[in-house]
């Protein structure tokens, strides 16, 4: 018969472990700390049924042995076996522990021994819900005495495990006398570390500098921020270097992003240039790899101490980690660096290497750790700067080390090693995450909420969850990042203040077409791009693929990153809108393909319709072909061929204005047509257009819908309508409410190319709430009108209801 043998360990402190021997050969051990976490599943307990499946079976017996331990790992009492007809055992309180003898193999018997064995157990286990109970509580009171808050792994130190010599040296090894105290009070698990002093500063908030400059730098900085939001647990103040592009760019982001218990600072490099410009530097860096210099001077003088990052850091743990290094600082250390892993410094890369003089292989500064205090009080931009005269006199230019990390090249990212692998998952990790999971509040350290947040907050309780439109009502108030200029952008616009951007939003589905735009338009575009944080990564590789897109410097790309359940398109233009730094902006969607040359006929128009000094919206009249491989018109006469041949027609409109005999669109096969929408651009007057030679205005009616030029601060386009309809409808209104003059340019067009219909055109079809819900937006718009500008928006409403 297999025999067990229990041990029962209970300890006043830390752990309470029982030993199993199945056996009495093998053995394993299985705890639980004070959060009653198994380390180790509990063992299976294994018997075997006496041979004759017919006979009664036999009576399993099971041998206890019970040893009682002291909080010192004391002595043992001995082993008292449990085999004998008579016997009696105490437990530590002195009571008795009775159980039932062996008696002899009889169904009475067994039913005895159950009942008694049933009992005791119940007893045992109340007792060790109590003792468990009490544990809890006095290790939580020594818990927040002892400063411990959560985060620590609990083990067995050497003066609570009791004495035992089946103990291996592996597990004995596994103990440690150590004491892990954390570095830095984390304020998101106790709410006392939040402290704040008489100035206002959180006592954990976390200091971060960073220099970065560029368009380049401003995106890879991004997941940097990514990897340190994700694992922070304290306050942080983020401190950029930045020149006037990344200044506009991370401005931008973090007011979109709004994490809570995120503070943004921006100096200005161009007022540092000069300390360090002197120095003649080699470096692809330039003056900004020798800026970190200066951080005594550009941060406050009240900071004491900061964490300074180059912009391709990625963290796998809490910065808060090497915040807490400051406290091992003595005091006459003031930096923290570590060794470079290169042999830059070394001088044995290639005969007559000299390297800027260095300690060994000198020190990385992609990390560093200032402390910014002592580091003024001994005169350190004093210091280095001497000591660079000094090296100046025989090295005559700086030559800092190159990238001491493995991929210093693009190609590098693919090789094929375990080490590899693993970081460059690590990086794409948080290169593709979704920050808006990090917008999350930092639990017993509250923050200061901005007046920004507070508004939004203020308008989402205002709204009725009850209401069928919640969902619409409550797109309007989602604040979606905006990361602008997420590509290289360099263009000046043209010294006679006739320049004109293209303005056009897209999703990932519509990515095509960018490169066939940008060869129909040679002058700059403003695109909105409506992505989330995988798909703008996918773009970036797309673009830089591209022959076409890479050369051009005149295309500003502006990143709004997903949220919600519905598609923010006109939030989505206005983002295009406002970063136009034209006069002019041509207002089209990126459907549509303009002809040649319309960039610098456009211009012309502006002199000619002295648009500077008036109030005209130029509409360009739109076309669409079904045909997915079009040989494009180069003039009017050949596209008016192709619309009398059938290969064109005027966009979502059947021209009733053409003669029987020109309007070949009635005559000819029927064509399968996603949408056909003839109010749209009816008031074009397409038949005039045909023989038009010079400009000629046209009126507004109800649910005109044309692309236009205007100046670039023309109103913008209203919120409140997402997803398909009316959201160019509302803007042309108001423009026309503004008194703008429709002007419909002769020589002008564009072309619709052919796509598969959109997921909210077929929400608008499929469901009838939310064609109710526009509805609501469209009379509350007409509303809206009427009280901005008065008796000569009824107009508007009037035509609305007699529709």
């Amino acid at each position: 018969m297999p025999c067990a043998v229990f041990h029962f360990l209970l300890l006043e402190r830390s752990l309470i472990c029982t030993r199993v021997h199945f056996n009495r050969t093998e053995s394993e051990t299985f705890c639980y700390n004070k959060r009653k976490e198994f380390h180790k599943d509990p063992p299976r307990f294994q018997t075997e049924a006496s041979p004759g499946e017919e006979e009664e079976e036999e009576v399993r017996r099971a041998t206890f042995e019970v040893r009682e331990n002291n909080d010192g790992g004391g002595d043992s009492d001995g082993d008292v076996m449990i085999g004998s007809p008579k016997f009696s055992l105490t437990d530590s309180d002195g009571r008795s522990l009775l159980l039932a003898p062996c008696l002899p193999d009889t169904p009475a018997a067994q039913v005895l021994e159950r009942a008694v064995l049933e009992s005791r157990v119940r007893e045992v286990e109340e007792e060790n819900r109590q003792i468990k109970l009490q544990l809890s509580q006095s290790q939580g009171a020594a818990q927040l005495a002892d400063g411990n808050y959560g985060n620590q792994q609990w083990g067995a130190s050497a003066d609570t495990v009791p004495e035992d010599g089946d103990n291996t040296a592996e597990e004995k090894g596994n103990h440690t006398d150590c004491s892990r105290s954390p570095l830095v009070q984390k304020c998101e698990v106790r709410k006392s570390f939040c402290l704040v002093t008489d100035n206002g500063r959180h006592d954990d908030l976390i200091h971060v500098a960073c220099v970065c400059a560029g368009h380049n730098a401003s995106r890879d900085v991004v997941t940097l921020v990514k990897s340190v939001l994700f694992h922070r647990r304290n306050p942080l103040h983020f401190h950029f270097i930045t020149d006037s592009v990344a200044s506009r760019i991370l401005g931008s982001l973090f007011r979109s992003w709004m994490v809570p218990s995120v503070q943004v600072s921006f100096y200005d490099a161009e007022e540092l240039k000069s300390e360090v410009s002197w120095i003649p530097n080699k470096h692809y860096s330039g003056i900004y790899g020798l800026m970190k210099l200066t951080l005594t001077k550009a941060l406050p003088a009240d900071l004491a101490k900061v964490i300074v990052l180059d912009t391709d850091i990625t963290f796998a743990t809490d910065i808060a980690e090497l915040w807490g290094i400051f406290k091992k600082f003595t005091d006459k250390q003031v930096i923290g660096l570590v060794e470079n892993q290169s042999d830059w410094y070394l001088g044995n890369l290639w005969k007559n290497h000299k390297p800027w003089p260095a300690l060994g292989r000198g020190f990385n500064t992609g990390v560093i750790l200032l402390y910014l205090e002592r580091l003024r009080r001994i005169s350190w931009e004093q210091m280095w700067r001497l000591t660079a005269e000094r090296e100046l006199m025989s090295m005559l230019s700086t030559s800092l080390a190159d990238q001491v990390i493995h991929w210093n090249s693009p190609k590098k990212l693919r090789v094929k090693n375990k080490h590899v692998e693993f970081f460059r998952n690590l990086y794409l990790t948080f290169l593709e995450y979704d920050g808006n999971l990090l917008r999350r509040e930092l639990f017993g350290c509250p923050s200061q909420a901005s007046p920004e947040s507070v508004r939004l907050q203020a308008a989402l309780e205002e709204l009725d969850e009850d209401d069928q439109c919640y969902d619409f009502r409550r797109e309007r108030l989602t604040v979606h990042r905006v990361h602008l200029y997420f590509l290289q952008y360099d263009y000046t616009p043209a010294e006679d203040d006739t320049d004109v951007t293209l303005v056009a939003q897209l999703s990932m589905d519509r990515l095509q077409m960018l490169e066939a735009i940008c060869k129909h338009w040679e002058g700059p575009i403003s695109l909105a791009l409506y992505m989330s944080d995988a798909e703008a990564q996918q773009f970036l590789r797309y673009a830089q693929a591209s022959e076409v897109l890479k050369n051009r410097k005149n295309v500003g790309y502006h990143i709004v990153y997903k949220e919600g359940q519905f598609y923010p398109v006109n939030l989505v233009r206005n983002v295009a809108l406002r970063n136009a730094n034209t006069p002019y902006v041509f207002l089209t969607d990126v459907d549509f393909l303009p002809m040649y040359g319309l960039y610098d006929y456009l211009r012309k128009s502006i002199v000619q319709l002295d648009v500077a000094h008036t109030k005209k919206a130029l509409v360009v009249p739109a076309f669409e072909t079904l045909r997915y491989r079009l040989s494009f018109p180069k003039s009017k006469a050949e596209l008016l061929s192709m619309l009398d041949m059938g290969t064109l027609y005027t966009f979502r409109y059947q021209n009733q204005n053409l003669p029987e005999e020109q309007n070949t669109q009635l005559t000819a096969p029927p064509v399968c047509r996603y949408h056909v929408w003839p109010k749209g651009h009816a008031p074009t007057n397409y038949a005039k257009w045909r023989t038009a030679t010079t400009p000629y205005k046209v009126e507004w009616e109800s649910d005109f819908e044309p692309y236009v030029v205007v100046r670039r601060d023309c109103p913008e386009y209203d919120q409140r309508f997402v997803g398909f309809g009316w959201n160019k409808v509302s803007h042309i209104m108001e423009l026309d409410a503004q008194e703008f003059d429709l002007m419909v340019l002769p020589n002008a067009f564009m072309i619709h190319m052919p796509h598969a219909p959109s997921f909210d055109i077929s929400k608008f079809r499929s469901s009838s709430s939310y064609r109710n819900c526009l509805n609501t937006l469209k009379d509350e718009f007409h509303q809206d009108l009427s009280r901005k500008y008065g008796a000569a928006a009824l107009k508007y409403l009037t035509a609305q209801r007699s529709m």
